[in-house]
């Protein structure tokens, strides 16, 4: 048996009710801000506007990392990405579905 690992994952816990700015979700996914708002104005992302500037809800970091991972894994141009978004977020929605019909 070889021998455990007990070394902690860096990493953060995240609120997913938290406000992020158009910089704090650039960072977070690693991109630049102006690709954040590519993913707004092909309607991947939903912004509010707050005196001028765009706030994000954490559920809008979950959904800019799958369209930055969809963009690199499968090199998906921004409308197939904001189309696959869609439907991933569609199929995981008719899951519950049935699963609480269950």
């Amino acid at each position: 048996m070889p021998p455990s690992d007990d070394r902690a994952f860096p990493g953060t816990i995240f609120d997913e009710s938290a406000i992020l700015s158009i910089k704090d979700l650039s960072r977070m996914c690693a991109v630049d801000e102006r690709h954040i708002v590519e993913f707004v104005e092909e309607g991947v992302l939903s912004a509010v506007s707050v005196s001028s500037e765009w706030r994000f809800t954490g559920d809008a970091l979950r959904r800019a990392r799958l369209a930055v991972r969809l963009e690199r894994d499968l090199e998906l141009n921004l409308a197939g990405v904001a189309l696959a978004v869609e439907l991933l977020e569609e199929l995981a929605q008719l899951r519950r579905e049935l699963g609480a019909r269950r």
